[in-house]
């Protein structure tokens, strides 16, 4: 799908063909940002006052602040061709919580994509939406559920490998496999001799993107961010994506598993560990 053909302009509302959801074309019509109750108020109050003729708008979820990210481009990291206005480099509110603490809350930054937690008492912008996602998996965080909701059970494990029902991706059991942090280049190499070893049993071993990574996180978890029956071993703080950042290519997009957070790492670093994902199926499936 093109970027022209995914956003549908109604207005002053866009339409994402790809996840269902409707969004306010303008990225900041509070004009200044907000705390986080603030924020949750100033959308309540769009509701009251009918805002481009709906009265259901409501402050996203992490994960469908995410998908609006394009981690090709940055300044801001949104597909090319988008029709938003008003797109402020810097960060915006989230309704998902930050599991570890009640007194922060996610946020996603639309410079690069990166996606953290900080303080309610802290101002970012708002941009609200409509609807809800059958395309979005549910964030698992306390935030009133809008996407659809995880399979149970939702992983099945087979020797040295676990299928995740929802993502429909076999990952690696070991969840570290450098073993250790490696560089994004070791990363890369280490996926490569999975693939040609057949890591059990299976071909097509790689570093997963950044948005396969993002759906391991269960919001509603800490230490790790984590579906506490997820069957895998080893678990590591940090993993390397393999997506490259449109901010600078010598940098590459990381998951926080331990937080559930977003971010960027140098690719010549040993940072980062290595956790890998296929698109094939065990046979005993």
């Amino acid at each position: 799908m093109t970027n022209t053909a995914r956003f549908i302009r109604h207005g002053q509302s866009v339409e994402d063909r790809a996840t269902g959801l409707v969004w306010s074309r303008s990225a900041n019509p509070a004009g200044w940002p907000l705390f986080w109750d603030e924020a949750r108020e100033y959308v309540a109050t769009l509701n009251r006052e009918a805002y481009l003729g709906h009265g259901d708008w409501r402050l996203p979820n992490r994960r469908e602040l995410f998908s609006l990210m394009d981690y090709a481009q940055a300044r801001p990291a949104l597909p090319p061709g988008h029709p938003f206005t008003q797109v402020e480099l810097a960060w915006y509110w989230s309704a998902t919580p930050y599991a570890a603490n009640p007194a922060y809350a996610w946020y996603v930054h639309t410079e690069g994509g990166r996606m953290f937690y900080g303080d309610k008492g802290r101002s970012y912008y708002v941009w609200p939406v409509r609807g809800r996602s059958p395309a979005l998996w549910v964030t698992g965080g306390p935030e009133t559920a809008s996407g659809t909701p995880w399979p149970d059970p939702r992983w099945r494990a087979h020797g040295d490998t676990v299928r995740d029902l929802m993502g429909g991706l076999t990952w690696s059991r070991c969840a570290d496999l450098g073993p250790g942090p490696v560089s994004w280049f070791r990363a890369m190499e280490l996926a490569k001799e999975a693939d040609a070893a057949r890591l059990g049993g299976l071909g097509g071993w790689r570093l997963p993107a950044i948005a396969e990574l993002e759906l391991m996180v269960h919001a509603g978890h800490a230490f790790p961010a984590l579906d506490p029956a997820a069957p895998f071993s080893n678990l590591q703080p940090q993993y390397w994506s393999a997506t490259t950042s449109g901010f600078d290519p010598e940098w590459a997009m990381a998951l926080y598993l331990d937080k559930g957070g977003v971010g960027v790492g140098m690719k010549k670093d040993a940072h980062y560990h290595v956790w890998l994902v296929s698109g094939q199926n065990s046979a005993d499936e």
